[in-house]
This record gives C-alpha cells, sequence and structure tokens, in this order.
C-alpha cells in the first residue's frame, strides 16, 4: 500500500497519508480554497452540537373542556438520545383560543409520567407553562411558545406531550382555530408544533 509521510524537523514528529486498502474503497479528501481548517480527530461531537432534530407540525384543529391535562391529539414528539450525556431542548409553539374572559394552561408531558418546566406547586393551584386567555376576543387566537431544556441522562426513547387543561367552568380550549371559528375573515386556522433537539452536553 502506497503512503506519503511528512516529516516534521527537529525531530518532531511523522504525518501519514495512506490509501485505502481495497481498490473499491476510493475516497477524496478536498481541501478549501479560500480558509484554513482542523480535520477532526474524534468522533466526539463538542458540547453545544445539535446531534438531531425531530419535529411534528399539527395543522387540523382540537378542543377540550376537561379541567386536568390531556394530550392536544396528535401534538407529541419522540426522540432517543445518542448519548446519557445529552440534553433535549424542547420547542413548543401553539396556537389557542378560549370562550371570552375564559382561560387555560398548557403544559409538556414527558412518557405519561411527569411535566417538564412546569411551575412549581402551590396550593390547590394548577401548574403548567403558560396560559391562554382571550380577553374578550373570541374571534382570534393566540401564539404561546415555550423552550424547556430537559436531561434524560439515558439512551432511551422519549415521548413529549403537549397537553392542555381549562382553567374554569369546564370552558373549551380550542388548538389552531377560534372559538367562533366562523367560515369567513377574521377567523383563522392555524398550525402548531413541538420541536426536539439533542444538544451534545
Amino acid at each position: 500500500m502506497s503512503s506519503i509521510k511528512l516529516t516534521a524537523d527537529s525531530n518532531g514528529g511523522t504525518f501519514e497519508i495512506k490509501a485505502p486498502a481495497s481498490s473499491s474503497n476510493t475516497r477524496v479528501l478536498t481541501l478549501p480554497d479560500a480558509a484554513n481548517g482542523t480535520v477532526l480527530t474524534t468522533t466526539s461531537p463538542k458540547a453545544g452540537n445539535i446531534l438531531q432534530v425531530k419535529q411534528t407540525l399539527k395543522t387540523d384543529t382540537f378542543s377540550s373542556n376537561t379541567f386536568g391535562y390531556t394530550n392536544i391529539t396528535g401534538l407529541s414528539v419522540s426522540i432517543t438520545p445518542s448519548s446519557s450525556s445529552s440534553k433535549i431542548l424542547l420547542i413548543v409553539h401553539i396556537n389557542a383560543g378560549t370562550p371570552s374572559t375564559e382561560r387555560g394552561g398548557f403544559r409538556i408531558f414527558k412518557d405519561g409520567t411527569t411535566a417538564v418546566g412546569s411551575g412549581d406547586a402551590a396550593g390547590n393551584r394548577i401548574t403548567g407553562i403558560g396560559c391562554i386567555y382571550m380577553g374578550s376576543d373570541a374571534t382570534g387566537s393566540r401564539h404561546i411558545g415555550a423552550t424547556v431544556l430537559d436531561t434524560p441522562g439515558d439512551t432511551n426513547a422519549h415521548t413529549y406531550a403537549v397537553q392542555v387543561s381549562t382553567l374554569a367552568n369546564s370552558n373549551f380550549v380550542y388548538i389552531n382555530r377560534t372559538e367562533n371559528d366562523g367560515n369567513s375573515y377574521p377567523f383563522m386556522r392555524s398550525s402548531s408544533s413541538i420541536t426536539a433537539l439533542e444538544v451534545a452536553a
């Protein structure tokens, strides 16, 4: 097998380039024209590198009048970390409406067992990430978002679901639509999403 070996001056080390052993494994190394670079010598990513991205986009509507959290149908994402030291960055965007003067809440629920990023429990108050409130406008919806960093600590598959709850009188919370949902302007249909990014740590 032919190779090229470079030997440093003054008793320094050597650098050798060898061709692949098999003729079917032709490889090309292209150097940049306009910039210097450093060859990566390990497959371990640097802290902060994004290793994978998973997203679920919900484009249909959903409604619930449950006091107590329930999954928004079709708004969950599953991801399997490649390393137990990785973090999972969760980005949620929902478009939601409620009846006039009523309220709803939302949260992220992990593996059907654990709330992620919710506020601390305090008496009889419901906890979550955010509140959905339309005031007196029943013709519109609110865009509400959340960004949460989770630490699974393993390489198991994890599912993160977005849940909503009414906060008063069993009124409805609407996703991707307004309360009135009229078939004309200014009533709007929208979309919601949840994105999970594996971040090297």
